[in-house]
Order: C-alpha cells, then structure tokens, then sequence
C-alpha cells in the first residue's frame, strides 16, 4: 500500500528524531532535497542549470527555511537566484544567512525571466488561501513551482484547495507522503518523496496499488466452479431506467464472478446483452447468492422499498448505490440493525441525502463520521475516492482523471465492487479495489485523452482486467 500521513504525525516524526530536528540537520536535509529537485528540473526543461534564474518565495516558517537552503545550495551550482521575503523579520534566521552568504539576492518582486520558482511560504501549519502578498507575487510570473512540502493554500489534512493556491509542477516532500498528497494530487504536479530521516509510524490513510488489487482479484483456481468464485444478486435497473440494470449487470459479470443473478423490471434487457445471467423479477425468487448489489436505477417506489428491506434483512453483504440510498436516507434502520456488511457507494448529492449535508472540505472526516453513525462502510465518489469502515480505517483511491465522471459509470462500479463482495473479499478491500479498477478502466477507455460513456468504460473493464492480472496465472 501507499500510505499518508496527518501533520501532526509528520510533526511527532521529526520531533523524536531530538538533535536531528534541534540543529538544524533535518532542515540541511529537507534543503538538499528541494534543491536535487530544481537542479533535475532545470536540467530537464533547460538544458542544464549554470547561469539559469530561480526565484524564491518564502514565508516565515520552517519552509521559508528549506527553501532559502535550498536557493544557497543552488548558488554553488552556478544558479542565479533572487528571494522575495514574505515573512520580513520572522524570516528563518539560519536559512536566511545561508542564502545572503552565498551571494542570493533580496527582491521586491520576481523577474518574469526566472525559470523555475521555489514555493517556500506556508507548510504543514498553513491554512486557508495565499494571502495577498504572495498571490501577487506569484501571479506576476508564469514558471513553473516547484513546492516545499505542500502547494501553499492546500490543506495538508484534508487536501482542501483553497482560492487562491499555488498549483506545482513537483511537489518535494519528506519523509512520507501528506494526506493532501493524494487528496488534492493534481494541485500538487509529480510528487517527490525524500529520506530525511524520520519514520512516521502508522498511516492516518492508506491507497491500495496495482499489485495489491492484482494479488487480492478472485481468480479460479483448480477445484472452483461457478458458485465457489461467487454469486451476485443485482437489483437495478427498472422498465423506465434498462440501462443502469444492463450495465451494473455487465460490471458484474465483467468482473470475474461465477454467476450473476438478475432481479428486476430490465430483465429482458439485460438477457439481451448477457444471456449468462440468471433472471428473475423479484430477488426472493433470484436463488441463492453470495451478495447483494441494489439501487441503480431501481426506483424508489413501495417495490423499490420492498426490494432494498428483502436483501438487508438477510445475513449476506449488501451494496446500496443510487435510488437505495435515496430510500435508505428515509429509513435508516434498515441498515443501523445489521451484523452483516453493508457497502455505500453514493456521490456527493447521494451523500447529503443521507446525512443532510455535502462532505463539505474534510472528505475524510465526513465519510469516517458517517460509517461510524451507521455501522457501515462507506465509499464517497470522487478524484480521489474516500473508504472508510465503521472503526475509521480509510483508504483512499486517486483516480489519476476524471474520465469516469460520466452518467452510468457508478452502476459499474457497483457491480465490479458486488462481485468482490461475493467472493468473499473484506468489504472496504473490495471497494478500494473495485475503486482502482473502475478508474484504470476510465482511463483505457479513454485513452487518457477523450471523454467516454459508461458504455465504453465497461467494453474496457476486460482488457484492464487481462493487464492488471497478467502475472497471475
């Protein structure tokens, strides 16, 4: 996994380190890092680094600090640099005479000729927008930034972009990566982790990777059939919505499960696209399943009403997506009474419906506030997409675009995450990997360069598939 970590366990990190952190030696570290950076960065975009322009902006904390080491360090390599002190007389004193020993100079404002700018104005403790100050500053140039530990503006906790905010190029971390790292990953350009020397210890948040979804996929083995790989029951789709029924259906079976069982008004529809699929109209006559997917497209009617307290009063794994949660936020018992697990899958309309109030900056907070009040697990959509369970374990899915942000694509994603429910994967594992997917299909689909419907996406699932697996035999 990749995990990230809060501020203050950053902060406690670099505190147990004792003289490292009192003289100065993690600051020279965190310098020379910041400084590898710029000299690769210029190397790239310029050719090389002797005799090009940095410019600094510093504010007046530690960050102001690693970034006026970081200019000293480039003097030596024949850099020309100029600084803008924000921070006046609370500029980092040790920093500041390292930067004029070198021969920096002290500016008003950057030169439009610089070729890289060095943000050092906020850190971990920053909160809210640039001040004035140094969203002039900044505005009145247009390279590249290369940021100290975080994009100024960016919340480090909650990965909030605030207005305005730096947007970098690279970001140069240290240590362990941030939790904004992942949740506001397009604010922060390449991110670069440096040793400094510190161990952060256990993550407030964690992302699974390509290897870990790989290893976790159900894959039948020798003595599996068709019911040992897991049965899904899907309830979705409706006479007046087919398609969400035809393509949470098709994620399923897509997906690696053994049989797919179809309950619901679309019926026909989706025989028509896959004939494999076991229909029925109503899920108590659908057979036995491993898990239960409901909502998409389903209706919201006494029958839809029905359908959703049937399949939560059974003792199997049920996901809520869509019209389930819309009739879920009107009777939350259905749910708050279970033992077995229970999947929420809404966006943001879907998750203020339930709790009466969008996630609001601090996604995580929200989710993991939700999943406790309910005894569930729950999956807020998104970029980057938030899991949390009902102790406040949290995983974290960035999906590297936004090419799954079409109408339909969440149906997939419910079935993908129903039939690793039904093979019996751990439920937040599941949703996270199902996560994964979903956005690395988006991306097949998409070639990374045009928009897609849900259609696509799901005609790309298989071949995301046969790549994420290929290992696997």
């Amino acid at each position: 996994m990749i995990n990230y970590f809060s501020a203050e366990r950053i902060r406690v990190a670099e505190e147990a380190t004792g003289d490292l952190l009192a003289n100065g030696v993690l600051m020279r570290r965190a310098a020379h890092a910041v400084a590898g950076v710029v000299v690769a960065e210029l190397k790239s975009r310029c050719g090389g680094c002797y005799g090009r322009s940095v410019g600094v902006v510093a504010g007046s904390g530690d960050n102001g600090g690693d970034a006026l080491y970081a200019a000293a360090e480039l003097r030596r390599r024949g850099v020309r640099v100029q600084a803008v002190l924000l921070g006046g007389e609370r500029t980092h004193t040790a920093g500041l005479a390292a930067y004029r020993k070198s021969g920096g100079v002290i500016v008003e404002k950057l030169s439009d000729t610089v070729d890289l700018i060095i943000d050092g104005i906020v850190g971990l403790s920053g909160t809210g927008p640039l001040r004035p100050a140094a969203a002039d500053v900044l505005a009145a140039c247009e390279a590249p930034i290369i940021s100290v530990d975080l994009p100024s503006g960016v919340d480090a906790d909650t990965g909030y972009v605030n207005t305005p905010a730096v947007k970098a190029a690279v970001t140069v971390t240290f240590g362990a990566a941030r939790i904004a790292h992942v949740m506001a990953a397009p604010q922060c350009g390449r991110i670069v982790v440096a040793d400094i020397g510190i161990d952060a210890g256990e993550p407030s948040i964690s992302q699974l990777t390509d290897d870990d979804v790989a290893a976790l996929w159900p894959i039948p083995g020798p003595a599996d059939d068709k019911y040992s790989q897991g049965v899904v029951g899907i309830i979705a789709g409706s006479a007046r919505y087919p398609g969400a029924g035809v393509l949470c259906t098709g994620a399923a079976v897509s997906a690696t499960s053994g049989m797919v069982r179809y309950a619901g008004g679309a019926g026909p529809h989706v025989l028509a696209q896959f004939p494999e699929t076991v229909v029925a109209d109503e899920p108590e006559d659908a057979g036995t399943v491993q898990a239960w997917v409901v909502g998409p497209g389903a209706g919201t009617d006494e029958a839809g009403l029905r359908r959703l307290a049937y399949v939560l009063s059974t003792d199997l794994p049920v996901l809520i997506d869509a019209d389930g949660l819309t009739l879920l936020a009107a009777h939350r018992d259905l749910v708050t009474v279970r033992d077995a697990p229970t999947l929420l899958t809404p966006h943001a309309g879907e998750f203020a419906r339930l709790t009466g109030s969008v996630p609001g900056p601090d996604r995580i907070a929200a989710v993991r506030e939700l999943a406790a009040e309910l005894q569930a697990t729950v999956l807020l959509k998104g970029r980057a997409t938030v899991i949390a369970d009902a102790d406040g374990f949290t995983l974290v899915n960035d999906a590297r675009s936004s090419w799954a942000a079409t109408a339909g694509a969440g149906d997939i994603l419910s079935g993908v995450a129903g039939s690793l429910l039904a093979a019996g994967i751990d439920t937040t594992l599941a949703a996270a990997a199902a996560a994964r997917v979903h956005a690395l299909a988006a991306r097949t689909a998409s070639g990374d360069a045009a928009p897609i419907g849900a259609s696509a996406l799901l005609k790309a699932l298989l071949p995301t598939l046969r790549a994420l697996l290929g290992g696997r035999r």
